[in-house]
């Protein structure tokens, strides 16, 4: 092993700000999921109000709905969506734990002589880190999408209500 102790610190240090990092990511998209839910409960009541009128009675009346639904299978594909990225940041948290632990249970074995162990707990960090990694990555891809199908519901909406305010 080496005998700098900073060697030791950065294998151990490396996949400890990455689990803060994935969780800060966690605890942003669990609040994102939290409201496209909050967003799915709206357009069902907001559909189910339009039904219990007798449905649509103009054309901009049934164009609102369909817009309605439209929103609302859009919403449910982001809730699925931002349930995988959970997935995978919880998967990359468990890598970055495994990999700090097993780094420090490498740097703590390494002075007794334990090869076969130390050199055991080296891959197994490795490889818990890669995964982490892999997640991570997988988690953020995830999200962009589902960012970029949201932003799209918002500029259809924002351009909706400018094309109703230029016909009053």
């Amino acid at each position: 092993m080496d005998p700098n102790p900073f060697a030791a610190l950065s294998l151990i240090v490396a996949p400890a700000i990455l689990t803060n990092a994935s969780s800060v990511l966690t605890m942003s998209t669990s609040n994102r999921l939290a409201r496209a839910v909050d967003r799915a409960r709206d357009l069902a009541r907001q559909l189910e109000a339009a039904d219990e009128a007798g449905g649509p009675h103009s054309p901009e009346a049934a164009r609102e709905v369909e817009r309605r639904l439209a929103e609302m299978s859009a919403t449910e594909q982001r809730a699925v969506m931002l349930l995988h990225v959970l997935q995978s940041f919880y998967v990359a948290l468990g890598g970055f734990a495994t990999a700090t632990l097993a780094s420090l249970l490498g740097a703590v074995t390494a002075p007794l002589d334990a090869t076969s162990l130390v050199t055991l707990l080296e891959g197994l960090a490795v490889v818990a880190g890669v995964i982490g990694v892999g997640a991570l990555v997988r988690g953020s891809a995830i999200l962009i999408h589902e960012t970029s199908i949201a932003v799209r519901f918002i500029t259809d909406r924002a351009a909706s209500v400018r094309a109703r305010a230029r016909l009053q």
